[in-house]
């Protein structure tokens, strides 16, 4: 549900022992007087609750009440009830919008015109994909049904007994969940849309291991004990253990299906085409782009950050290169933290440090907001991501860092900048500000809406922000901002040049596994089975890494854009308020909102 630079969905997350931040009641705007909801925050509303009816995981994922020991059906009955709502919700809105123009109700303001616009789209753009079968080959190594139907269970309150009793149910419903996914996944070898030998093989492998008597499912139910410290009832106990077994079996059922039957009919192809890969790219951005420019202007922008990156090495040792550079940092004892409490307590150090600081002067942090929490995962998948605050409040943002076994120290250069994407300026005041903004926002604009570029390119734009301001001025810590802002870069350029078939850099042929994970390892800093997993992610998960930097393009050409027609008025904090107000919604929704 997390990936290894972004954000988890939106809602619960287990709560392992931390630190709360405590920093000062700030200003920022009140919540103001109620909206009075109108026919399209109706639909909008009803369309949230129909998600949480077709799939329960959106009620986890959000923190709202409904059946948390379940499921959605995964099967292609299940997909095609979800599409007969999403095509039945564009019909309402459209009648809404109609009926409105023609005077025959109250006219659509600001906020309605927006939900509009970018619900029709985001339901649209899942229609188009259902259409092309996308779904029946809906199969990679981080962010598929293969691995979302258990990340759920990270996301899932453990407090009470009711809690456990849910996830009992839930890991009881495992066998059904992935019987219908491998219904699907059968539909699309029927239809011949199936997804790569490569990933299958990789996914394949993480069955099996989920699959182990020693796996993730026996641990997860070992010891369920209560907020009370209490462990649970016998009954339950035993219950929980019946569901770990179930949903082990389920994932050896899919690990078979996936050896015996989806890999002998997985493509060889890993590009996904010019056709799927603009709905995969519309998807993660909320927005049309031109993928042949946007291809060139990432070899330039990598060549920019390379040259960046490089400029900063020199100055660090003494005319060296970028690996002399990291390799004085990470043998400085100054920039070293031992143990995951002395790094839970400098995220933390960090963050309050940040939020006092930008509050009330670069930009309005609600006090709610100012609440935010850093902790140490209970997860050891490596990492750092957040998690958005419930609708009340009543469980703050937090910011979770998954330390791999045996990790026990860490280089705060490379850190210091993703704090700062998780948390303020980052993810935190974006997501947070946008669940804060009840009184005009309804549940979907709050909780659902929102892309990849709009989430990952505003974290980006929040750490070259920090720089501007002062805040990397250490040559260390921009070097750690260099080091990732390169690699989005560089993701790019391989990500739109394997799935379009362009040619190679060197011109010796079309893009390759091979060719792909060497220009990697050429420009990221990562060891190599980590790095070799990003390059399957790229591979499996087409127009997802790119929307970081497109993005982060798009949000630094919007405030350009509104520098420019407002001149000598321009304030940034304003900007910033106005745009974050919005919410999460696609980048030409946002375009349009903040250019009208």
């Amino acid at each position: 549900m997390s990936t290894a630079d972004g954000t988890a969905p939106r809602g619960s997350a287990p709560d392992p022992t931390g630190a709360a931040a405590t920093g000062p009641a700030t200003t920022g705007p009140a919540p103001g007087t109620a909206r009075t909801p109108s026919a399209v925050d109706a639909i909008a509303e009803q369309w949230v609750t129909t998600l949480a009816d077709l799939d329960p995981t959106v009620a986890t994922w959000i923190g709202i009440p409904g059946r948390h020991d379940e499921y959605a059906d995964q099967s292609p009955e299940g997909h095609a009830r979800m599409m007969d709502a999403a095509r039945a919700t564009i019909a309402q809105l459209d009648a809404a919008a109609s009926i409105a123009d023609a005077g025959g109700a109250a006219p659509l303001d600001d906020v309605d015109r927006i939900t509009v616009a970018d619900l029709r789209a985001d339901l649209q753009l899942s229609v188009e994909s259902s259409e092309a079968g996308l779904y029946t080959r809906d199969l990679n190594v981080i962010a598929s049904p293969a691995q979302n139907l258990r990340d759920i269970l990270d996301l899932m309150p453990t407090a009470t007994a009711d809690d456990w009793s849910d996830i009992a149910g839930r890991l009881r419903s495992m066998p059904t969940a992935i019987d219908g996914y491998i219904e699907t996944l059968r539909l699309g070898i029927r239809g011949g849309t199936t997804p790569a030998r490569r990933q299958v093989d990789e996914v394949r492998a993480q069955a099996e291991k989920l699959a182990a008597a020693d796996g993730f499912f026996p641990g997860f139910v070992a010891d369920p004990t209560l907020d009370d410290g209490t462990g649970v009832p016998r009954s339950l106990a035993a219950d929980l253990e019946a569901g770990a077994a179930a949903s082990t079996a389920a994932y050896g059922t899919l690990a078979v299906f996936l050896a015996d039957e989806l890999m002998p009919a997985a493509t060889d192809h890993d590009a996904v085409g010019r056709d799927a890969y603009a709905l995969h790219s519309r998807g993660f951005l909320g927005a049309t782009i031109d993928l042949d420019e946007t291809y060139e202007w990432g070899i330039e922008e990598l060549r920019r950050m390379t040259d960046e990156q490089e400029a900063i090495a020199r100055a660090i040792s003494g005319g060296g290169s970028v690996a002399d550079a990291i390799r004085i940092l990470d043998t400085d004892p100054a920039r070293m933290l031992h143990g995951t409490d002395e790094l839970q307590r400098w995220m933390q150090q960090l963050s309050d440090t940040a939020v006092r600081e930008l509050a009330g002067t670069h930009f309005d942090i609600p006090e709610p907001l100012t609440h935010l929490e850093c902790l140490i995962a209970p997860t050891q998948e490596g990492g750092i991501y957040y998690t958005s605050p419930s609708d009340d409040f009543s469980r703050p943002g937090r910011m979770w860092w998954s330390v791999p076994p045996g990790v026990t120290e860490f280089g705060t250069w490379r850190e210091a900048t993703t704090v700062y994407h998780e948390g303020i300026p980052g993810h935190h005041l974006q997501l947070g500000q946008a669940v804060y903004n009840r009184a005009k926002l309804n549940t979907w604009r709050r909780q659902l809406a929102g892309t990849s570029g709009h989430a990952e390119g505003w974290a980006l734009y929040a750490e070259r922000l920090m720089q501007e301001l002062g805040y990397l001025d250490d040559p260390g810590d921009r070097l750690g901002m260099l080091d990732g802002q390169r690699m989005r870069a560089a993701r790019v350029v391989l990500d739109i040049g394997v799935h379009l078939g362009k040619p190679r850099l060197d011109g010796t042929g079309s893009w390759d596994f091979d060719y792909a994970f060497e220009f990697m390892k050429a420009n990221v800093n990562m060891n190599e089975p980590s790095l070799r997993f990003e390059v399957n992610r790229y591979f499996g998960w087409p127009g997802q890494a790119p929307s970081y930097k497109v993005g982060q393009r798009i949000w630094e050409q919007l405030r350009d854009d509104v520098r420019a027609s407002q001149g000598a008025a321009f304030d940034p904090r304003e900007f910033h308020r106005r745009a974050l107000d919005i919410g999460g919604v696609g980048l030409d929704t946002l375009r349009a909102a903040l250019r009208a």
